[in-house]
């Protein structure tokens, strides 16, 4: 909104040429999103608090998690909201790839919400069936899927990290295969969400380096610099990723242990999508399993350990997630969370470094 309104100014105001510049409404757009947060987060801390929105907690849990028991959660919204007006604030609304991208992280955000206020009503750790929430995400995913195989010079290619020229054409094949990363991507951080900052510190990360990708991919010279696939238009989605990041920095000082809230489903469903859909947008949705080493990790072990039980009747980890498993080796809470951002941040450079080896 307010760059449709600012930009025609510079024809007479030359300040407003900067408003041209996705970098600098990537900036500003942050500082909206970060002061945004950090204003609104103590009522939605008090408003939870008074509406008895306590996280209910896993009786097969650890038994540590006990004392969290009544934390505010659903704090995820502070997240939607603040990245989601900081976005229409900033970003061009003409741009497709900006509406695709905030409607599936609003989609999702609600299927999360769903879930949680399920939670609260029934004052378990038992929300919606697993069908129910799955069928949803595959919904939704599949309609912001087929959007973007459709849209005008999008296509169906993707880029393959460290190739030059091997960009496979799914075909057919693109929708499928985008559901499963969107799907994937939004589960794997709700997995990694059982720690106090676990999950919204390599969101932070990630969603900052997926906005480099969108980026690069939206800027013709630099896509072609780079030898990467370009995607006119995909270079807003870094106001959209900026934002995003920022909100979730914001929600980190409340979601620092010992955390006062925490992000619920509302907000971890919703930010991997989110995280998905830039990368499909930017062509390079297989950057993700590096980039998002620490989710992957989680999701992985949680398979591994149901498939091995089912199987043998025995298990690999302690207990899955893997944060759970750390945790029962007598590793300190913090201690796991903070070599987990170390991790992702190490993941981050590593992304961002296969754009030049190619």
């Amino acid at each position: 909104m307010l760059y449709e309104i600012l930009l025609p100014l510079q024809a007479t105001h030359s300040v407003f040429n900067v408003f041209r510049y996705i970098t600098f409404r990537t900036m500003l757009a942050g500082l909206v999103s970060l002061v945004l947060s950090l204003w609104l987060g103590p009522p939605l801390i008090r408003w939870l608090a008074s509406a008895k929105a306590g996280q209910p907690i896993r009786g097969d849990g650890p038994e540590s998690h006990l004392v969290k028991a009544g934390t505010p959660t659903m704090g995820g919204m502070l997240i939607l909201f603040s990245g989601s007006l900081s976005t229409l604030l900033l970003a061009d609304l003409g741009d497709g790839y900006v509406w695709l991208c905030l409607l599936t992280m609003l989609g999702f955000g609600a299927i999360g919400f769903a879930d949680d206020y399920r939670k609260l009503r029934g004052k378990s750790s038992k929300g919606l069936s697993a069908r129910a929430k799955l069928g949803l995400q595959v919904l939704v995913a599949s309609i912001a899927a087929i959007w973007l195989a459709n849209h005008p010079g999008f296509g169906t290619t993707i880029n393959v990290p460290l190739f030059k020229d091997f960009r496979p054409d799914l075909g057919w094949w693109y929708v499928p295969f985008a559901v499963f990363v969107i799907v994937g991507a939004s589960n794997a951080v709700n997995l990694t969400d059982g720690l106090d900052g676990l999950a919204i510190g390599p969101v932070v990360i990630a969603a900052g380096t997926c906005g480099i990708f969108a980026y690069v991919a939206g800027h013709a010279r630099i896509a072609e610099y780079l030898q990467v696939e370009a995607v006119p238009g995909a270079g807003e989605l870094m106001v959209f990723s900026g934002a995003l990041a920022a909100a979730g920095l914001g929600f980190l000082w409340f979601n620092a242990y010992p955390a006062q809230m925490f992000m619920g489903d509302v907000g971890s469903l919703s930010l991997g999508a989110a995280l998905a859909m830039v990368a499909l947008a930017s062509k390079q949705p297989l950057i993700l399993p590096l980039l998002g080493f620490v989710f992957v990790a989680e999701a992985v072990s949680v398979m591994v350990q149901v498939a091995s039980y089912k199987t043998r009747r025995r298990r690999v980890f302690r207990m899955a997630p893997l944060h759970h498993h750390f945790e029962l080796l007598g590793w300190p809470e913090p201690q796991i969370i903070v070599r987990a951002w170390i991790i992702a941040a190490v993941c981050a450079l590593l992304s961002l470094a296969t754009l030049k080896l190619r």
